[in-house]
């Protein structure tokens, strides 16, 4: 009896679209903020390369970018801080077939992983590295990054910064980088070609993408993200073409020595005097990258002909298993020394200890809220014992979502710059109030004087409270909020800087209102 072979046909997949890459996650990026638009780009752009999800896969570090892979449906790994360029060469080793993305920001990928970032890039491993550029930490609130203009004034240098920036395209094409590339977010089709070709570059590519922090820095690459004005503003680079700029293109630019110049076309001056970009000079790339204006953007370098690290790799391998066969990993571990490591008897368990303490230190009104431990709480109640059905998910929403006028603020207490100390305590005991407003003769806020003041400073300190200022024990220049900004962001000023009361202003830093962190814990009961 003979079998019949029946031919394996091989399997047609089905076309993929933007749609099959996005998760079934919630994006959650401030209202405004660029990576939204990266994140679109990549998934338009991602169902043209032909790979299946399967082989594509997405590592981040810490950061608002760090995010992304969440947002991908495909395999992605959040690592630690700085250094997804470490897990990424060795998945691109352990899997050559791999379409590897690395998401970064300035602040991951050129601070604590600049040391990572540079090896992954000199060795030219197949991956591809994508540095989103605000010029700021974002998700730590503020400070400025490696990247931050000199002298740029962040939460972290109120005077402004005295550290000269990382070019983080310098950074690439000194570490020989065989693509080097820039794009921004707002220019979505520039950034979909670049990332094309960044992904059919067999080795490392490093693609820088602009982007505004809308919170921190809103405004760092003005004149570029406006498609009103950012022809007149950027370079686009075109391998062999020359360099002509302008909405116009009517300008265009040339070496003078090694600097490059900008020139008007016409009287005299055409195309062909111009530089003529070639992305296989390392010299020329040196000299774009220090440009400023215009802004170069495209690719810088493409090397096709630099051998990648993970082919030298697998090389090696298939020679040494050639010349000394498949080898004996536990033949490997047990031709060295040995250590033993003992586990602990039975007799001495490890312990764990969890802190149950409040911040703010809170009285026990706010801990009863919190824990449903107050004569408010009963069995019904979603803030019962240890939260067990308290909606997480539902109160981050609510945080994020509404605004610090959805808490109904108090009305402001106000007392003159220069009140005594007895006028403030007056009115703080009158109103039954935590804190009073001082404000200026325009009615500015300039101070704020609040009950911990009274208790710390003042009581049992201070002889005379009629011919004492209040402007010598209160908190000069406070911060201060708008009434329209989210709970979330309000809430966390008054986590970072132990505040109890947070004031309310106008637009000409007027007081319309204060609130406190017992309004959010209250608000957040009675909302759920």
């Amino acid at each position: 009896m003979t079998t019949a072979t029946i031919p394996l046909q091989p399997v047609e997949r089905p076309a993929l679209s933007r749609a099959d890459f996005a998760s079934d996650q919630t994006v959650r990026w401030c209202p405004g903020c660029g990576d939204y638009a990266i994140l679109a780009t990549m998934q338009k752009v991602l169902p043209d390369l032909g790979i299946p999800r399967e082989n594509i896969v997405f590592i981040s570090g810490i950061g608002c970018s760090s995010r992304f892979p969440y947002y991908m449906n495909t395999y992605g790994i959040h690592s630690i801080h700085g250094r997804a360029p470490t897990l990424a060469t060795g998945l691109a080793i352990a899997n050559p077939e791999l379409s590897i993305w690395v998401i970064t920001g300035d602040g991951d990928g050129l601070s604590i992983g600049g040391n990572h970032l540079l090896h992954a890039l000199r060795r030219n491993v197949n991956l591809n590295i994508i540095l989103f550029n605000n010029r700021i930490y974002g998700l730590t609130k503020g400070q400025y990054s490696p990247t931050s203009r000199l002298g740029a004034k962040t939460k972290s240098s109120p005077m402004g910064t005295i550290e000269h920036p990382i070019n983080p395209i310098g950074i690439a094409l000194a570490a020989e980088a065989s693509f080097v590339a820039r794009s921004l977010d707002a220019h979505t089709q520039h950034l979909g070609e670049v990332l094309q070709q960044a992904a059919a570059h067999k080795g490392s590519s490093f693609v820088e993408v602009y982007q505004n922090c809308v919170i921190f820095n809103p405004t760092e690459w003005a004149g570029l993200d406006d498609r009103r004005t950012r022809d007149d503003n950027i370079l686009y680079l075109e391998d062999g073409q020359p360099m002509v700029f302008g909405k116009n293109r009517d300008r265009g630019i040339r070496l003078n020595g090694f600097t490059p110049e900008i020139v008007a076309l016409g009287d005299g001056v055409s195309e062909s005097d111009l530089l003529v970009h070639d992305a296989t000079s390392v010299e020329l790339g040196y000299i774009l990258s220090s440009m400023e204006y215009p802004t170069p953007m495209g690719v810088f370098r493409q090397m096709e002909d630099r051998p990648t690290y993970t082919d030298g790799l697998m090389e090696q391998i298939a020679t040494a298993r050639a010349k000394r066969g498949p080898g004996n990993l536990d033949e490997l571990y047990r031709a060295a020394d040995l250590w033993t490591v003992v586990p602990p008897s039975p007799d001495e368990p490890i312990e764990a200890h969890i802190s149950g303490r409040v911040p703010h230190e809170l009285d026990d009104e706010y801990t009863d809220v919190i824990t449903g431990q107050g004569k408010e709480a009963d069995d019904s109640t979603s803030y019962g014992q240890a939260g067990t059905n308290l909606d997480i998910d539902g109160l981050k929403d609510r945080l994020i979502e509404e605004q610090v006028s959805a808490l109904g603020m108090h009305a402001p207490v106000e007392v003159e710059t220069g009140a005594s100390l007895a006028k403030a305590i007056r009115q703080m005991t009158s109103h039954q109030i935590g804190c009073v407003l001082v404000t200026d003769e325009t009615d500015r806020l300039v101070g704020i004087f609040t009950e911990r003041d009274v208790l710390m400073r003042v009581a049992g300190l201070v002889d005379d409270l009629k011919a004492t200022s209040v402007n010598a024990y209160m908190t000069p220049n406070p911060v201060a909020v708008q009434a329209d900004l989210p709970i979330a962001h309000a809430l966390h000023l008054m986590a970072v800087h132990g505040f109890r009361h947070l004031p309310l202003v106008d637009e000409d830093n007027r007081p319309v209102g204060v609130i406190s962190f017992r309004d959010v814990v209250h608000y957040l009961h009675s909302e759920s």
